[in-house]
């Protein structure tokens, strides 16, 4: 499993507040949380995988929104924010079964906040990446040896990303290039879901 923090209100209100004292105010935000389960059907799904998978990356994204709302709308006034989902949000999840319903999730709360936020001025979207070459895929490749070999071969284009790639959409969506994009769940997947 992969996880950096365990998400909490009080975390992801002190990482915003941090960068409002630094840089006086908040404009943007990525959230990119991120945790996985082992990999098993629903049925044999330890109950702490599932509790992990949805704690993480829907509570942990959730939280951090609420947080970026607020200040976004204390000191800028108007904003953008990505949400980072997995295109195995987007089809059917079988190895990953909590992490795609979770990510689903995130999917959902972007557009919900999308249609609430957008009269306020501040854009929400998530982007929904392949196959990238993280930890977390490296770590699913020593459970799955030829996973990643799996995913190319339904990829059209027939290869992984490196996050670099999925880092570039995140940054125009948040950008005022994408200022008439909001409630978007764009997939950075190579073709995957073409």
């Amino acid at each position: 499993m992969w996880c950096a923090t365990w998400p909490t209100r009080r975390a992801s209100a002190g990482a915003v507040d941090t960068a409002v004292r630094l840089h006086g105010r908040l404009d943007t935000a990525f959230n990119n949380a991120g945790a996985v389960q082992t990999v098993a059907p629903v049925a044999d799904l330890p109950e702490d995988d599932f509790d992990l998978a949805v704690t993480v990356n829907f509570k942990g994204t959730w939280l951090a929104m609420a947080a970026e709302i607020k200040a976004i709308r204390a000191t800028a006034g108007s904003g953008a924010i990505v949400n980072n989902s997995s295109v195995g949000s987007l089809m059917a999840n079988p190895e990953l079964p909590a992490y795609g319903a979770a990510k689903r999730a995130v999917n959902s709360l972007t557009e919900s906040a999308a249609v609430t936020y957008g009269p306020e001025g501040i854009r929400v979207n998530a982007i929904a990446p392949g196959t990238h070459m993280t930890a977390m895929l490296a770590s699913w490749e020593e459970r799955s040896p030829g996973i990643v070999a799996q995913l190319n071969a339904r990829t059209p284009l027939g290869r992984a990303a490196e996050p670099e790639e999925s880092a570039e959409a995140a940054a125009w969506l948040l950008s005022d290039r994408a200022s008439y994009v909001t409630g978007v769940v764009l997939p950075v997947d190579g073709g995957m879901r073409a």
